[in-house]
């Protein structure tokens, strides 16, 4: 039996997706289909004075679907949005609508899980913690980066701890993902920058995540994640091409509809890779970093890359010579190297402006042995890694990243 579950990995995502500029404004006729009457919609100020919420809500008024709306969602969000969100919502809600970037769709899945089960956000930390199905959840990004709107987790913060947690559940993957790329046209360039980088960090590290084999060995009860296997490898090297020859462009020029376009379809392709196989130590680092730093987790996420990379060079050699022709624009007459891929890596981080030093961010380096073991704490992430790390092993790629 043992060894059949070595030869086994399983996929999911979102139950439906809709791809494609102008989808945003056919949301009440998607819903229509599912007699949806009343909706709650999940979102934040600016969102909603560029207009983004008025569409979704119109969409619904034509479709005869009522709307009520939570624009108090924040970056880097605590949880307790998620409890005025349902208390918003009330009981009249029998859909939620998470509209904006990954944080609004987060709030929006703890919120939706509230809706349906009661209780606190802390009573679902975790992995598999979400007894059963949740209010049925239609997932709207508006930048193309964290691939929320088809992952089973949500991740807020818990200041009073100084960290922040994950919830991980199969149940928290939207009934329906509509990915209007348009909705990113809108986004600044340090926007666009920090949530292009992030869906690069979630490919990189499905691709490099341990084989689904080894983590077959792992308790399946803790087992967040598949680990790397060819469907998700298929999925994140597609997102990763785009990555390279587009996220320069969509960050240097608003208007390069096909760019945005790409990096659209890029994050929620890596999105699709990551809940499944995994991501790694670049996230549990990047969780304690960005409550001390206050920096965005793309920004985070995008400095300790390369740092994390150089470190798992010779756990995944392999895979980082083909992230490295991935992300080559000349991948037919370059010789790609593993260590190239930290190069190009290196360069895309100039080139959108992401910061290069954890001291930029404002990091303090006798808080590195804090970040370091809040982040070893993790023990999901720890196990996905390809080269399982100790304690002093991330304080030493903090020291490298400060």
């Amino acid at each position: 039996m043992a060894d059949v579950a070595r030869t086994v990995w399983q996929f999911a995502m979102a139950a439906g997706w809709v791809f494609g500029r102008g989808a945003v404004d056919q949301t009440g006729q998607y819903l229509a289909k599912r007699s949806v009457r009343c909706a709650l919609i999940v979102s934040d100020a600016n969102i909603e004075r560029l207009g983004l919420v008025a569409r979704v809500t119109t969409s619904l008024a034509n479709h005869g679907i009522r709307a009520t709306v939570f624009p108090g969602c924040v970056a880097e969000p605590p949880f307790v949005l998620a409890e005025q969100a349902a208390a918003v919502g009330g009981s009249q809600t029998d859909i939620v609508i998470g509209l904006g970037g990954g944080s609004n769709i987060d709030v929006a899945k703890v919120a939706a899980v509230l809706l349906a089960h009661g209780g606190s956000p802390r009573d679902y930390f975790g992995f598999d913690r979400v007894p059963g199905p949740i209010l049925p959840l239609v997932a709207i990004p508006t930048t193309a980066g964290t691939g929320s709107e088809v992952s089973h987790s949500a991740v807020l913060t818990d200041r009073e701890n100084g960290t922040k947690v994950s919830t991980l559940s199969q149940w928290l993957r939207p009934t329906l993902a509509i990915v209007d790329p348009s909705l990113s046209d809108t986004c600044p360039p340090t926007v666009t920058a920090h949530s292009g980088i992030d869906a690069l960090v979630h490919a990189i590290e499905a691709v490099t995540a341990r084989p689904f084999r080894q983590m077959a060995n792992l308790d399946p009860q803790s087992r967040a994640y598949e680990g790397a296997y060819s469907f998700t490898e298929l999925l994140a090297s597609d997102a990763i091409s785009r990555i390279g020859r587009s996220l320069v462009r969509a960050y240097h020029d608003q208007h390069d509809s096909d760019a945005r376009d790409d990096m659209a379809l890029a994050a929620t392709l890596a999105g699709m890779a990551f809940s499944n196989s995994g991501v790694a130590i670049v996230h549990a680092l990047e969780y304690p970093l960005g409550v001390l730093t206050h920096c965005s987790h793309g920004e985070g996420n995008g400095l300790l890359l390369p740092h994390v990379m150089r470190y798992n060079l010779d756990a995944a050699r392999p895979q980082f010579e083909k992230i490295a022709r991935w992300l080559s624009a000349d991948s037919i007459t370059t010789h790609c190297t593993a260590e190239s891929a930290v190069d190009r890596v290196v360069q895309l981080q100039q080139a959108i402006g992401i910061r290069a030093r954890l001291r930029d961010l404002g990091l303090l380096r006798e808080q590195i042995p804090q970040v370091a073991s809040i982040a070893f704490q993790i023990k999901r992430l720890m196990d996905t890694n390809p080269r399982p790390p100790s304690l002093s092993d991330l304080e030493n790629i903090l020291e490298a990243a400060w």
